[in-house]
C-alpha cells in the first residue's frame, strides 16, 4: 500500500463581516497558487478593535496539501 504525505501551512485570512468569511479567505487565496489542498483547521480565532468597535475578524488557518515525491517546494500549480 502506497502512503502520501502532506505539508502544513500557516495561513491567516480577515474579512470585515465574520470569522467564517475571514477562514474562506485564506483558503481560497492559497488555493490561487497551491494545489491539492486537503484539510483547513481553524487554529486561532481573533478581533481587531479600534476605538472600542470590532474592524476586522481574522481566523489562523493550518492547511494541508498533498507533497508530491520529488518536491523540493510546495506545489504551485
Amino acid at each position: 500500500m502506497a502512503g502520501s504525505a502532506y505539508k502544513i501551512i500557516e495561513l491567516v485570512g480577515t474579512s470585515d463581516k465574520s470569522w467564517e468569511e475571514a477562514a474562506q479567505t485564506a483558503v481560497e487565496t492559497a488555493g490561487e497558487s497551491l494545489k491539492d489542498l486537503r484539510i483547513a483547521e481553524i487554529t486561532k480565532l481573533d478581533m481587531v478593535v479600534t476605538n472600542g468597535k470590532v474592524t476586522a475578524y481574522r481566523s489562523r488557518v493550518a492547511l494541508s496539501f498533498k507533497y508530491h515525491k520529488g518536491d523540493d517546494e510546495p506545489s504551485f500549480i
